[in-house]
């Protein structure tokens, strides 16, 4: 198995790097899947997160209101806090039961973390950073995403700055250009990680826990 981190900031246009990459055949374990498919109801984050924010985070569906939950952690450094203690480790857990089941292949696999540098982790073969001008990225949010430049540049301010994430990279996306651009680099990319050696024994761990 061959793992490559994969992380950019807010804005950056990870996802669509990451669709890409399993077209060229890697495979995906995307850290926001796996903590929507951990926040349904009937899991136990979810009633964790019930438990600690009370009843204003569930939508009439019955379903976590995730802007509403947002609005609350975003206000308060406590409460963020608190929300990361219920959600990293569990979301820790489920990534690294898919590693184990992927270790003895000879997959591409790659971990899209959209928080890697912050929780930066153990055995990857490579990181792969993809980079974009902050002042673009509040531009896309707006226009794509909706979010005002103010939420935008909240959120972007939350994340690692785009100098401590390059520092890290050993392989840089540059998506400020057109979407064939973006394509072409990705092919570039996807070649890189082919070449890498396998991980070792520890990979994917958050470095200073074993994930449980």
């Amino acid at each position: 198995m061959i793992l490559v981190g994969l992380t950019g900031g807010i804005g950056s246009g990870k996802s669509v790097v990451s669709a890409q990459l399993a077209a060229h055949g890697a495979v995906i374990i995307d850290a926001d899947v796996i903590v929507r498919d951990l926040q349904l109801p009937g899991q136990q984050v979810f009633a964790d997160i019930v438990a600690r924010f009370g009843d204003v985070v569930v939508a009439p569906s019955g379903h976590l209101d995730r802007a509403a939950l947002a609005a609350v952690v975003f206000a308060d450094a406590r409460a963020l806090a608190d929300l990361n203690a219920i959600v990293h480790p569990a979301v820790g857990r489920e990534m690294m039961r898919r590693i184990e089941a992927l270790r003895k292949t000879k997959k591409v696999v790659v971990l899209d973390v959209p928080l890697l540098v912050e929780n930066p982790r153990t055995g990857l073969c490579g990181t792969l950073v993809v980079d974009l001008d902050p002042d673009i990225a509040v531009e896309r949010l707006v226009a794509q995403r909706g979010f005002t430049a103010d939420e935008a540049r909240a959120r972007i301010a939350r994340q690692a700055t785009r100098s401590v994430r390059r520092s890290v990279a050993d392989w840089i996306i540059d998506n400020s250009g057109s979407r064939l651009d973006l394509a072409r680099q990705v092919s570039m990319a996807w070649r890189w990680m082919c070449s890498l050696p396998p991980a070792g024994a520890d990979a994917g761990r958050v470095k200073g826990t074993a994930d449980s």
